[in-house]
């Protein structure tokens, strides 16, 4: 294989490739775990072209954890002195569209489609409450520069803006809290503006073996009806191997640290933490333009500030559609 074909074919791959991220486009609450699927080095490919993509992403955040340890049913008991949560499904839809240019530059654009039914016991009280966030989630664009490539290592720097697209004043559907609104971090948008910036190397290890490395931070710009989310920065580093047609096995060991929400309208003693997870998957080629892609993340490690929802596991799907 040549090292132009084999770069665009390691840059179709990496499409797929799930890592941690604290973006508005996020499938889980803030208020519970902060585990994403995002996708490492999107739209990285060597040659000019433009890509267009749909992701699904299932995170069923069902397990109650403190600090590194699951909540234990004496501390769950009701009444409570603090809210006691009991399931978050997030059904997250992700359309996406990648073009790189004829020079070193790229750019892709994100617009996610929350689903995301919740249920919680709230202070004081024993029956459950219920709500179903749903609806357009906050745009993600994103530029490229891959000027500091050479032969055999395709190296970049990454920038962008979330933009507050997303609807953030959902409420809750029936039980006690009926008509409140919904914890701002299980709104389908932040309300807030959000810059994020990001360096990536993919290479070759050896014959068959291919390397990904990248390393992303993300910050709120402002505030917006007293919430604010949490800063978070992002280490990712994956293997995939290339001796097989048509299919693609790949694994990552991916890390996130997040800061507290903040604002009085944040969830901000139940928010943040750190995230170890590994990802393994495979990319499949359906034709010369159309993939398609499965992954599964498993935790390795989670530490959380207070009491917050986390998944035994979370998966994603997609195809890529190379115009």
């Amino acid at each position: 294989m040549t090292m132009t074909h084999r770069a665009a074919a390691l840059g179709g791959a990496l499409l797929a490739a799930p890592m941690l991220a604290a973006s508005p486009a996020h499938a889980c609450a803030s208020c519970g775990c902060t585990l994403t699927s995002d996708w490492l080095s999107q739209g990285l490919v060597s040659q000019p072209g433009t890509t267009v993509g749909l992701r699904y992403d299932y995170i069923p955040q069902t397990l109650l954890h403190t600090d590194t340890r699951a909540v234990t049913d004496a501390e769950k008991a009701l009444p409570n002195d603090r809210e006691i949560e009991a399931y978050t499904y997030n059904h997250v839809v992700t359309a996406s569209i990648d073009h790189q240019f004829a020079s070193d530059w790229g750019v892709n654009v994100q617009l996610p489609i929350v689903t995301r039914p919740h249920r919680t016991v709230t202070e004081g009280e024993t029956d459950p409450s219920f709500s179903r966030a749903q609806g357009v989630g906050d745009l993600r664009i994103t530029a490229r520069w891959q000027g500091l490539s050479s032969p055999g290592r395709i190296v970049g720097l990454q920038a962008g803006l979330v933009l507050p697209t997303g609807h953030f004043h959902e409420a809750f559907r029936s039980g006690p809290e009926a008509g409140n609104p919904v914890d701002r971090g299980l709104q389908p948008g932040t309300g807030t503006t959000q810059v994020a910036v990001g360096a990536y190397a993919f290479g070759t290890l050896a014959p068959t073996v291919d390397y990904i490395v990248q390393v992303q931070g993300q910050v709120a710009l402002n505030r917006r009806e007293l919430y604010k989310p949490g800063a978070s920065a992002d280490i990712s580093a994956g293997l995939q191997y290339t001796g097989w047609r048509g299919i693609t096995p790949q694994v990552e060991v991916n890390f996130r640290t997040s800061a507290r929400d903040s604002g009085d309208n944040s969830d901000r003693p139940n928010s943040g933490g750190d995230l170890l997870n590994v990802s393994p998957g495979l990319v499949a080629s359906i034709s010369p333009r159309v993939s398609a892609y499965a992954f599964m993340q498993l935790p390795l490690y989670r530490r959380v500030n207070g009491f917050q929802l986390v998944p035994r596991f979370s998966t994603s799907v997609g195809l890529q559609l190379r115009l």
